[in-house]
Order: C-alpha cells, then structure tokens, then sequence
C-alpha cells in the first residue's frame, strides 16, 4: 500500500478540526456535568461560584429535601408506567400505519396523507380537546396520558419514509407466492428487518412522555396520577414563592435550598431518559437518516 505524505496545511487543517470539535463537546458536556456536581455540592459553594469541575464540599440535602416528599415515588411511579404503557402503544398505533400508507395498493392513500400532514399545521385547539376528552370520559384518568395523544403524523410520516426506502416490494411478492397474507407479512418480515425505524420513533416518543407535564397539568386533577415532572414543578414554584415571602438568613437558606433543588431534581428526571441512549444509539444513528433521499 502506497502511504502518500501529508502536507502542513493538511495536518493543520485536521488539528483545527479536532480542536474545534473537543471545544464543541466540552460546551456540551460541561453544562451537564455542571448540574450533576451542583446537585451534590453546598449550596452555599455554588452560590458564590467555588464550585467548577467537582464539589467543593459534598452534599445531599437537595436529594434529601426531594426524596422527603411522599408524593415523589408515587409521581415517580407514574412517569414510569405512562413512558412504558405509551410507548408501547404509541408503537401499536403509529407503525403499522407507517407501513400501511407506505403500501401503494392502498385505497385513497394521497388523501389520506394528507390528512396526516394537516394536522401538523393546524391544531384543534385546547377547549375542543379538553372538551373531547371529558366527553369520552378519560378526563382525570389514567389513560387521559396515554391514548388521546398517541397518534403522531410526524413519526407516521418517518416510519412511513423507512418503509417505502428500505424494504422492498419484492419481498411482498416472495411473500405472497410462499402463501402469507398481509398481516403474516408484516410481522414476521417487515417488523423484525424494522428495529432502526422502533428504536427511533420509540425513542422519540418516550422522551416525549417523560418530559410531559403541560397534558397532565390540563387533565389530571389527582395529585396520586399526576407525573414526576408536575409534581417537581409544583415542588420547587412552591419552594421559591416560601424563599420571596421571608427575608434575612432564613430567606438565603430557602433560596439555597431551592437551587439545590433545582439541581437534584434536574438529575433524578434526565437520569432514566439518558441511560437509554447507550442502547439505542446505533439505532438512532440509523434512524437520523431515515427520511433521506437514496441515490
């Protein structure tokens, strides 16, 4: 194999680009990292800025001060079975439509289309919503945050993409000559050659639900149903208005408090969502492409 010698402008070029892009994930990373010694550092050391790569003097009473609160393993609890549940069904309802509009035997399917891109555009609005779901009676339910907000035209559209680029109609027709009708087809085949465009949508949809507080602010009036992210929110505007309403030493302590807090809770609701990524990344990585035009 010839080695060809590299220029100096060349190798120039490539310590500028490796420089460039340390600094890019060090402006990333950093803010993260930030957060996670913050939340175990003296509020009082973050406070007046000693504390910049590693806790000055370690501690947990933002940790504590969260996990004192009984209503946070039960919100906890929630976040958890409304991210799995609705994922799984968001999946069920959002991939095979996907692959049947992905289908051009399908009956009226430019229509249907855009009947899915529409909604993309204009909403409903909130009052007709609200009213549509108090009218089939899953207002203040546990399915109120799962089922009326499954559907996603975007991740059809995407899984739809995947299917009409990556698995072919010659396979369809093997299968039909073999004898397996449409919905044999579509499990045992185009599920299983399918994993990037799951991983992705899947993905997608859990981090979704995870971080959803607004839905349930609007339809859950039951503190026991209502999720992490609503109850951390409440928990640390009610944390902030107590550190306004006193003044002097106590008031410094209880806005301390509040950052620690902060922090900690900032931690115990990414953690779960980001310890998926080592999991999936392969698949995300596929999937980033998945609306891409082949040549």
């Amino acid at each position: 194999m010839t080695h060809i010698a590299r220029s100096g402008k060349d190798r120039a070029f490539d310590i500028v680009n490796y420089g460039f892009a340390i600094l890019l994930i060090l402006a990333i990373i950093y803010p993260l990292w930030f957060i996670i010694i913050a939340s175990f550092s003296n509020p009082s050391d973050v406070a007046t800025g000693q504390v910049w790569f590693w806790p000055k003097h370690w501690s947990l009473k933002g940790y504590e001060a969260l996990f004192n609160q009984p209503i946070i393993w039960r919100s906890y609890l929630n976040t958890i079975l409304y991210t799995g549940i609705g994922t799984l069904f968001a999946l069920l309802v959002n991939i095979p439509a996907g692959y049947a509009l992905s289908r051009d035997d399908l009956l009226g399917r430019k229509w249907i289309n855009l009947a899915y891109v529409i909604p993309m555009f204009i909403s409903g609005g909130l009052v007709p919503v609200y009213l549509t779901v108090k009218g089939v009676g899953l207002l203040n339910s546990f399915w109120v945050m799962i089922i009326p907000f499954a559907v996603s035209p975007y991740n059809i559209i995407v899984a739809r993409t995947f299917f009409k680029q990556t698995i072919p109609a010659s396979l369809w027709e093997a299968a039909q000559v073999d004898g397996s009708g449409t919905f044999r087809y579509f499990f045992q085949i185009v599920i299983p050659l399918s994993k990037a465009v799951l991983a992705v949508v899947g993905l997608w949809t859990a981090v979704g639900i995870w971080n959803q507080w607004f839905n349930a602010l609007i339809y859950l009036q039951d503190q026991n149903l209502q999720p992490l992210q609503l109850i951390l929110r409440r928990i640390l505007i009610t944390n902030q208005q107590l550190a306004g309403n006193t003044t002097g030493q106590l008031a410094a302590e209880l806005q301390q408090l509040a950052d620690m807090m902060k922090y900690a809770s900032i931690v115990i609701s990414t953690l779960p969502i980001m310890a998926l990524y080592p999991f999936l990344q392969k698949y995300f990585n596929q999937g980033v492409m998945l609306g891409s035009v082949k040549g």
